[in-house]
């Protein structure tokens, strides 16, 4: 199990924003994937999607890290922020914009 769990760590410190989502960022194979990825999108950032559809290891390996039992997962700057309802919701307070820009992670401006 360490390996899995150490690639993961070396991803998820390894770059700023990573969604580890079913399907990819251009073909999300599961509604609340889409959801993140639109979002995600919408504001502009650039981030990184790992599919974790292609291993089992991955799949299972990603909730033990984060002790969150769903998929999609959201990491910024090496701290885990969420699932999809969490994203939603701090989207649409615009709470996600101005996390990001507190962590330092470039957005578009969505004024």
């Amino acid at each position: 199990m360490t390996g899995i769990n150490d690639y993961i760590d070396s991803e998820v410190k390894g770059n700023d924003v990573v969604l580890f989502m079913k399907g990819t960022p251009g073909f999300p194979q599961c509604g609340f994937s889409g959801q993140v990825v639109q979002i995600l999108d919408y504001v502009g950032v650039d981030y990184k999607g790992i599919n974790v559809l292609t291993s089992n290891e991955l799949r299972q390996g990603i909730k033990d890290y984060s002790n969150w039992p769903t998929i999609p997962q959201l990491y910024v700057k090496g701290e885990f922020v969420g699932g999809c309802d969490i994203i939603r919701e701090m989207f649409q307070a615009g709470e996600l914009q101005a996390f990001l820009q507190e962590k330092g992670v470039s957005a578009k401006s969505t004024a």
